[in-house]
């Protein structure tokens, strides 16, 4: 679980990642039509106590049952890279 005294920076040192999840679930009213959900926080991998805890929510809480979780994750934090540039621009 997250800590809350924690600022986002000190997680992402502690490497918690931007996570992103595209949830689909079955609308409640008509269950044979799917619905995307895009849910994003910073979460630890590979456990994913964030993600885990708010689908535990969704199934408690919330009418539409779901389908599937698609998961991504990228560090936020990294190395910097140096791409040399492939063109010039002239200015006058």
């Amino acid at each position: 679980m997250q800590e809350p005294h924690k600022s986002d920076l000190s997680l992402m040192l502690s490497d918690w990642r931007l996570t992103t999840a595209e949830i689909l679930y079955h609308m409640p009213d008509h269950p044979l039509i799917l619905q995307s959900y895009t849910w994003q926080e910073l979460d630890l991998i590979p456990d994913f106590p964030q993600l885990k805890r708010f689908l535990t929510f969704w199934e408690r809480e919330l009418e539409g049952r779901l389908h599937s979780v698609t998961v991504a994750s990228c560090d936020i934090i990294k190395p910097a890279s140096l791409v040399y540039s492939q063109g010039e621009i002239k200015i006058h």
